[in-house]
């Protein structure tokens, strides 16, 4: 079976052709600048060669159709007709408290997501712009929706609930939704996989660490907290993006410098985390650099960001009775050696000791980064959203039959 897998931005779409029976990719490649000057697509070719090609590209509909066409084009194509494509999943942001797991797309489902874009504005109507070119290209082809909230579905209400007055949540869905939770369901199960535990009886808590991160606890195979929540601006500090910050500083900066809510919002989202107090860049590799040559303050922004991650890890520990496995993930987690072990640092009270050593030779593959004596497990999982998206669209469309 051939699935496409699709995440369309506001401004860009992601695509990756998976043959399911060997679970390998047949193409990939991503379209940037969507609806402005300057648009191209990137691809991947089969050979590993990759390719720039600039097309105008107005609105997401032209967008998929150059996809379609790239994937059957006789010089660098990877099928020869759009036919042998059986499904079309996709990367799916905010479905509020609708949908608990990946499900077929149809027009109830379309009017559900619709309703929570108010949650997520930027990214729902770009996510369904995508169904909606698939559709008026390929009116017949299964398509399926697979929500970065839906695995978050099982905390419990106390974790998930603000202390605001109770009727807020009730009309307006003030609550921890989570984010990452594609990548948070995958590494945990492949983690278990890899290491060869019963994913159904472990605690486990994954660290998804790239310009943004979010951090999860997993109990016996499901999440009971995360540290993004309403929108993936709570929780730990992150390229750009503040974290968790005092309330009531919020309130206080507001009145002081004047700011509307969309300024205060741009503040907290674009201008905070490692590039607000590096004053570099929001870049971990940049940063680190900076660090490893004296900047002071390149130094401070490390120290927290680790910082933030280890407090989660110990919070999270406490939550679940104790801790199997500590899973690294995403770009900063695979590929940065000194935040993992930063994270590690001092941790034997709980189990934790890291092989240091070995820790810092490894980039971006699958690895035990822990001790053999390590009560427990660290673990490097490279993340797989797609590989993800893929598997569920594969199964949902094989039931439908």
């Amino acid at each position: 079976m051939k699935i496409l897998v699709l995440n369309c931005g506001s401004s860009s779409i992601k695509y990756a052709l998976y043959d399911m029976d060997d679970r390998s990719v047949m193409a990939q490649g991503g379209i940037e600048r969507v609806g402005m000057e300057g648009a191209f697509v990137k691809v991947k070719l089969p050979n590993g060669e990759k390719r720039t090609i600039e097309h105008d590209i107005p609105e997401h509909t032209e967008g998929v159709k150059l996809i379609f066409s790239l994937l059957t084009d006789k010089a660098i194509g990877a099928i020869k007709s759009l036919e042998e494509i059986d499904a079309v999943g996709h990367r799916m942001v905010h479905a509020g408290e609708k949908f608990a797991h990946s499900v077929v797309i149809d027009d109830e489902v379309i009017k559900a997501y619709e309703e929570c874009i108010d949650l997520a504005p930027l990214h729902n109507p770009a996510n369904l712009k995508g169904v909606n070119a698939v559709r008026s290209l390929m009116p017949n082809m299964p398509q399926v929706g697979v929500f970065d909230t839906a695995f978050h579905q099982t905390m419990p209400k106390h974790a998930f609930m603000y202390a605001l007055p109770y009727e807020l949540y009730e009309k307006y869905g003030i609550r921890r939704y989570g984010f990452h939770g594609t990548s948070h369901r995958y590494v945990s199960a492949r983690a278990c996989e890899y290491l060869g535990l019963d994913y159904e009886k472990q605690r486990i808590i994954t660290c998804h660490i790239g310009n943004g991160g979010s951090v999860a606890a997993i109990k016996n195979g499901k999440c009971i907290d995360t540290s993004m929540g309403l929108t993936p601006l709570e929780g730990i500090m992150m390229g750009t993006r503040s974290g968790n910050v005092d309330a009531g500083a919020l309130v206080y900066l507001q009145k002081k410098l004047g700011l509307s809510a969309d300024e205060l919002s741009d503040l907290l989202n674009k201008k905070s985390g490692m590039l607000g107090i590096s004053g570099i860049s929001s870049d971990m590799r940049e940063v680190r650099e900076a660090a490893e040559n004296g900047n002071e303050r390149a130094k401070l922004a490390i120290s927290m960001y680790t910082y933030c991650i280890k407090k989660y890890v110990g919070a999270y520990a406490a939550a679940m009775g104790g801790c199997d496995i500590i899973v690294f993930t995403a770009g900063v987690g695979e590929n940065q050696d000194i935040v993992r072990e930063l994270v590690c640092t001092d941790m034997e009270y709980m189990g934790v000791e890291m092989d240091v050593e070995k820790n810092s030779k490894i980039r971006a593959e699958e690895a035990v980064l822990s001790m053999p004596e390590s009560k427990v497990k660290i673990v490097l999982i490279p993340t797989d959203e797609e590989l993800m998206i893929a598997s569920d669209t594969m199964s949902l469309v094989t039931n439908m039959k």
